[in-house]
């Protein structure tokens, strides 16, 4: 692995991370009562994973112009096999740093909430004890949380099964798009266009079935009428379908790519 390729998969596991990580606000959001504070705050995060997107576009597509001739074209699968398991490996260590996270955000959101400034909180949480927070508080996730999952599911399987399929058409979306390119060069500015075939998909199972799913699930749990215990495992259900999605985008590349290669032949 170069290191083009080592920085590639290092935006793509800083994008997933984040995308797993997004489930603690939630949790955090619970605990505190602060359901819009916390969501906003972790806007702040969201910046910095929508900025290694930006990058990790134009890199990938270099990558890809690069590599076009015959003898290159077969090292390219290997390559985006590289950055799809990139997305799992951050969703596995994203999942064991929800139980820091969630705590280290709680505390955030309390400062805000008697501070309300961003610059100041940003201070305090580099400057002013924040670090040593981190490391008094930081733990794994427990292991009567795990073996709970057990007892059955924290949210419905229908609304796990669709995690999986939105989380793996959303990861391999641009992958595929770039991909198609490779399959068949003389389309692949218009294929690198495309990658809306796929994550369409995705953007309607979130939009019309996971999210309005998980925040009324939210909301029940602030009313009392669900335990944080089955909040807590119904996101453990959420963070396992997700890795799930990511392994499942391996098979999914190129399929994918034949699709979006033939769409960009036909339009």
């Amino acid at each position: 692995m170069d290191i083009q390729l080592l920085f590639i998969c290092f935006l793509t596991f800083v994008i997933h991370l984040i995308g797993t990580l997004a489930y603690s606000v939630r949790i955090a959001g619970v605990r505190t009562r602060r359901i819009a504070v916390s969501f906003a705050l972790f806007s702040i995060l969201v910046l910095l994973s929508r900025t290694s997107n930006s990058f990790l576009g134009p890199f990938l597509a270099k990558r890809v112009e690069s590599n076009l001739d015959g003898a290159a074209q077969s090292a390219l699968l290997g390559d985006f096999q590289w950055l799809l398991a990139s997305s799992s490996l951050a969703t596995v260590i994203g999942a064991f740093l929800i139980p820091t996270f969630q705590r280290v955000f709680c505390r955030a959101v309390l400062h805000f909430q008697a501070h309300r400034s961003v610059p100041k909180l940003i201070l305090h949480g580099f400057f002013k004890g924040g670090l040593s927070y981190v490391k008094d508080v930081a733990s794994v996730p427990a292991a009567k949380n795990i073996s709970a999952i057990r007892s059955g599911h924290g949210v419905s399987l229908r609304i796990t099964l669709l995690n999986v399929v939105a989380t793996a058409l959303w990861t391999v979306g641009v992958f595929a798009a770039l991909y198609a390119g490779v399959l068949d060069p003389s389309v692949r500015v218009t294929s690198s266009t495309l990658s809306s075939i796929i994550n369409g998909g995705a953007t309607i199972l979130m939009a019309i079935f996971i999210d309005p799913h998980m925040s009324g699930m939210t909301d029940d749990v602030l009313e009392g009428k669900v335990s944080e215990g089955q909040f807590r495992k119904a996101i453990v259900w959420l963070v396992g379908s997700r890795l799930a999605g990511t392994i499942l985008a391996q098979a999914l590349l190129v399929p994918s790519a034949i699709l979006i290669a033939w769409v960009a032949r036909a339009i």
